[in-house]
């Protein structure tokens, strides 16, 4: 993108540029190099998506001519000579405005004599817990399908940026500015493919182009792509233990720690069993927990070869454990913790027993969305 004038700040630009980038929403823009109506028609069709539709357009022939519409009632049958040129006024999307509420929301927040005592007592450390629970609670939501509720959850995580952002920009380190064209930087720079000539076969080839870019950012050889080691750990220090001990499973059986068939996964499962069995009886604390956690990664392993996630196998365990308790609750004459062990056990097993009947019920209705009358 060339700067025809650093004074006004205009842009000036191709239209084969601009398709594959994004508006600067406070300048304005000079697109040149419209030679066909099929340029123009893809030029619209892009803008579309990028401004509001009474956005004014200004069109500008090779003779001089112009005329200026919005871009919903552009008639581009109406243009007949090309080349053209299209300048595009300063604009500010709704997404802009949005984002920009939301930032002078925040500083008002943090302002020194007006703002809220407690996020004035927040740092980028006293925030880490939030930004976790904020994930898990995104996810929860969109696990559930409720857009509300997502929409709702995916604010208070994006809160957390910009909340970061502000504490920096408080000390210039870095702004929300940086942080949106940074990540906006990257995506172009890794889809080669999408943003510029790059040819690809398939996901895998992306992947691979993508991890040869990021070694090349970080300033490593691209031979560091080959150390197995330093993978593993960036995944153990960066994700939550179960979901690392599966990336560090699958990496390492890509790259040859495999065992050629189920059978010698199960032989190692029933090994790690009886050494944690024995340490149970015998061994120390450390020890115990050491061959609980080779336990449990053997069980990781398990679920990889069978291609069953981990996590999301555990948390369906934990909603199921949670639905018996309620209809136990729910039917209860007294306080749980008033009832013997045995008590209990009954209870556990006809909760068990009634739900899965109504699991079974409901596989067994017709899949048919007509219903006979």
């Amino acid at each position: 993108m060339n700067v025809l004038s650093a004074e006004a700040g205009l842009c000036v630009i191709t239209v084969s540029e601009l398709l594959s980038g994004s508006l600067p929403p406070s300048r304005p823009i000079l697109v040149t190099l419209v030679e066909t109506d099929e340029q123009l028609q893809k030029l619209v069709n892009w803008l579309s998506g990028q401004v509001d539709p009474h956005h004014a357009l200004t069109l500008i022939s090779a003779t001089g001519q112009s005329f200026t519409q919005a871009l919903s009632k552009l008639n581009l049958s109406e243009i007949q000579l090309f080349p053209i040129q299209v300048y595009i006024p300063p604009y500010l999307s709704s997404q802009a405005i949005a984002l920009e509420k939301l930032t002078h929301v925040v500083a008002q927040l943090r302002n020194p004599e007006e703002g809220c005592p407690w996020d004035l007592a927040q740092t980028p450390e006293t925030l880490i817990p939030y930004i976790i629970e904020e994930a898990y609670e995104t996810v929860d939501a969109i696990r559930q399908g409720e857009p509300e509720a997502i929409a709702d959850e995916l604010g208070d995580l994006l809160l957390q940026v910009v909340l970061q952002s502000q504490i920096a920009g408080e000390s210039q380190q870095f702004s929300l500015t940086r942080v949106i064209e940074g990540i906006a930087a990257k995506l172009i720079r890794r889809h080669p493919h999408v943003f510029s000539d790059v040819q690809v076969s398939g996901i895998e080839e992306v992947h691979t182009n993508w991890e040869k870019i990021k070694a090349a950012e970080k300033g490593e050889a691209e031979s560091a792509l080959e150390v197995l080691s330093q993978k593993l750990q960036r995944y153990t220090r960066r994700l939550p233990p179960l979901m690392a001990s599966l990336k560090v499973s699958e990496k390492a059986a890509a790259s040859g720690f495999e065992w050629p068939d189920m059978e010698g996964v199960w032989a190692k499962f029933y090994e790690e069993l009886s050494e944690f069995q024995e340490a149970l009886l015998n061994g120390n604390a450390q020890e115990q927990e050491a061959e609980l956690g080779d336990l449990i990664f053997t069980l990781i392993n398990i679920a990889r070869w069978c291609s069953i996630d981990p996590t999301t196998a555990l948390h369906q365990t934990n909603l199921k454990l949670i639905e018996r308790i309620q209809l136990i609750e729910a039917k209860a004459e007294k306080p749980l913790g008033e009832y013997s062990p045995e008590d209990l056990e009954d209870l556990w097993q006809a909760a068990k027993r009634e739900l899965r009947a109504e699991a079974t019920a409901v596989e067994q209705l017709p899949q048919s969305s007509e219903v006979a009358v």
